[in-house]
């Protein structure tokens, strides 16, 4: 046994080896993998600990964001066809560490809820969301740092456990950004850059957009509703447009109008009649037919030119904005911000869109295909219609 040149090996000591052989021991190195992956998982257990222990309140976001290129605010979950800018808020709140990655899957366990959902290509200067989030350092510059530059998170605020900023908001004001030879009569070249609008015909202009002021049935500005259903009827506050002003040689004007909330189109389509009647292709008479049970033919107006200007939150601001615990929800302090974006992203956006893609004017030339006699389309959609999923909808940028 001796000649055989191998070195006895002790029994212990071979019954030891084969016991660290059938477990997977491979020496040092081995070792050394383990203790790795326990140090790895010992600080992901402390991250983990420590995001726990930061607070985890509802606050409201103040949002500004340029809409073209996005298929409007709200996410679809689980489709990525289709991009809109709550993905893009959501990512950038997972990477900068104010949600857990699973709260970016479900949004209801971080209690989301936006003021309006905007539509494809509408955009947003005063957009307001509420959320739970980790209060972590530096909130609102590592938020922004995740988001690209035609979205901004321009203010933050602590609000109460309860609130919802979909039910809590009073009321929605719009701004419709146009080329004022939107305004310019029928007989006139539709794509006249040089066309000025008259302080006669803004006059005439507001005249009618006061007509839209107070409750009425606004089922023909919408093709959501049928005239018997009571969420047809809907209040505006206020409806006028502003002095025209020049940007890169095209006159514009911006019509603003605020509503309790507004339905799916309405906007567009109440901006769509007023342009009508101004060209000539309407009388006047036809905005006192809107209200009755008769389906009319109402224009829709492009959507480009459809911005969210600004959400009230009156009610919630008496009751709470002055307890020494939660601040008013007026943004202030955030105006000059909200101000700053509006010129460099959306009137800009707005602007060149409308010189590459002449919306405006391709719109106008579809005019004359309207009906806008009393009986146009009688014979359909008289009935009630069966109630939308946007029933009592926040604002047109719902689905406009």
């Amino acid at each position: 046994m001796a000649g055989n040149g191998e070195t006895p090996v002790p029994v212990g000591a071979k019954q030891e080896h084969d016991k660290k052989a059938r477990s997977g021991w491979q020496g040092p190195t081995r070792v050394w993998e383990e203790t790795e992956q326990q140090a790895k998982k010992l600080k992901s257990s402390e991250d983990g600990e420590q995001q726990r222990k930061l607070p985890k309140r509802k606050i409201v976001l103040l949002m500004a964001y340029s809409g073209k290129g996005y298929h409007g605010m709200q996410r679809n979950v689980g489709s990525s066809k289709f991009k809109t800018i709550e993905d893009d808020l959501v990512s950038a709140l997972v990477r900068s560490g104010c949600i857990p990655e699973n709260h970016g899957e479900d949004m209801r366990k971080m209690s989301f809820q936006r003021c309006a959902r905007t539509d494809k290509g509408v955009s947003a200067a005063g957009q307001v969301v509420s959320l739970k989030v980790w209060l972590i350092d530096d909130i609102l510059e590592k938020i922004n740092s995740h988001l690209p530059s035609h979205i901004r998170i321009l203010g933050l605020k602590r609000v109460t456990g309860g609130f919802n900023s979909k039910n809590k908001c009073d009321a929605r004001t719009y701004f419709y950004m146009l080329p004022t030879f939107a305004f310019a009569h029928k007989d006139h070249d539709s794509q006249d850059e040089t066309y000025r609008l008259s302080a006669e015909t803004l006059g005439r202009v507001n005249r009618l957009l006061a007509c839209y002021k107070g409750t009425h049935n606004f089922h023909n500005f919408t093709s959501q509703k049928g005239p018997h259903e009571p969420s047809a009827r809907r209040y505006i506050l206020d409806m006028f447009c502003e002095e025209p002003f020049v940007r890169e040689g095209m006159e514009f004007a911006v019509i603003k109008v605020k509503g309790q909330s507004f339905m799916t189109h309405q906007i567009r389509k109440m901006v769509g009649l007023v342009v009508a009647i101004i060209k000539g292709y309407a009388p006047e008479s036809v905005l006192e037919r809107c209200w009755g049970e008769a389906k009319v033919d109402v224009p829709k107006a492009p959507g480009l030119g459809l911005v969210l200007e600004r959400v009230h939150f009156e009610k919630y601001n008496q009751r709470f904005g002055h307890d020494g615990l939660h601040e008013p929800l007026d943004w202030a302090r955030e105006e000059a911000e909200v101000t700053a974006f509006k010129e460099q992203h959306i009137y800009p956006t707005i602007i060149s869109t409308e010189r590459q893609e002449r919306s405006m004017a391709q719109w106008l030339s579809t005019l004359p295909m309207h009906d806008f006699s009393a009986t146009a389309h009688a014979a359909a959609g008289l009935g009630t219609k069966a109630p939308s999923s946007l029933e009592g909808s926040d604002g047109v940028g719902d689905s406009d």
